[in-house]
């Protein structure tokens, strides 16, 4: 079979059609060169050349073979190229989970991130609840996934990524949606309200229950739920009050009024990144540093 070093030599001479400019091209002399033209010639049974006195010029099997020659060279230099980013996580494919309300907070910089800092990398997405994730990640199925605490501590790393603060969702009629009124999270006791559902949310329900418990209130759950989005339109259904993660406003959802809430302090809602600590992918590491980079940052 020819060799690259013939298939060069082979193209250099065609492009010059002179051995004495072509070995320059390639710094060497020129009776190596020729012999590389004898042997190709010898391996593929044709003459390539026409060698009329100093000059040359292509045969019709060397006009044919010119292009493919060309192209093999492309495609052993890039796949050259490729190999060597391979080990800098330039390239390489990354399944990526996320939970619904987190593609309304982080996903997007995330993305956006990926596509512009890493464009090699193929970004596989998974909308999962927390739960499944952890389990696709043991499995392999996920490499990094983007979940609610706690995190399991076998087998899997996680670092902190956001935290965000939760806002009533009050129906737009409702005498709490008033344009002078600040909620109470003590307005909640007693009233119709669409909680989190306690196995498919769980992290959410839990969240919610640690407030009321603190605030000493009891709301009265008409519905258990696990989307934010179905959360909200059972509100503006007229159907209770609810409290959202603050992405929910990037929902614009109308007929719901979204306020801070007293009582209901600080960001207590917190997503993390976990991964398979035994991981050795290059493209999974440079997404995972890069999704930590934009945290350190602050998501928009």
């Amino acid at each position: 079979m020819f060799t690259l070093s013939q298939l060069e030599s082979f193209v250099a001479v065609a492009e010059t059609l002179h051995y004495g400019r072509a070995a320059e091209r390639l710094s060497m002399t020129q009776p190596p060169l020729s012999r590389r033209i004898q042997l190709l010639e010898r391996e593929l049974d044709v003459e390539l050349f026409d060698r009329i006195g100093r000059s040359v010029r292509l045969t019709a099997a060397g006009r044919a073979f010119l292009s493919d020659a060309r192209r093999i060279l492309g495609l052993s230099e890039q796949a050259a190229l490729s190999v060597r980013r391979v080990p800098a996580g330039e390239i390489g494919t990354v399944a990526l989970g996320f939970t619904a309300s987190s593609a309304h907070s982080v996903l997007d910089d995330i993305v956006g991130g990926i596509h512009t800092r890493l464009p090699g990398v193929d970004l596989v997405l998974r909308e999962r609840v927390s739960g499944r994730q952890m389990e696709e990640l043991h499995s392999g199925e996920l490499d990094l996934g983007l979940v609610r605490p706690p995190v399991p501590g076998t087998g899997l790393e996680h670092r902190p990524l956001h935290r965000e603060a939760l806002l009533a969702a009050i129906p737009a009629g409702h005498p709490l949606a008033a344009p002078d009124r600040v909620p109470h999270v003590r307005d909640l006791d007693g009233e119709p309200f669409v909680m989190y559902s306690p196995a498919e949310a769980r992290y959410f329900y839990e969240v919610l229950v640690g407030v009321f418990r603190g605030a000493g209130i009891a709301p009265w759950y008409v519905h258990h739920l696990s989307q934010v989005h179905t959360i909200l339109a059972l509100v503006r259904a007229g159907l209770g009050l609810a409290l959202v993660p603050r992405a929910a406003e990037e929902l614009g959802l109308d007929g719901v009024v979204l306020r801070p809430v007293v009582g209901v302090e600080g960001a207590p809602v917190e997503l993390v990144a976990a991964w398979r600590a035994n991981d050795d992918s290059p493209a999974l590491h440079a997404v995972r540093d890069l999704v930590i980079d934009l945290a350190g940052r602050g998501f928009s």
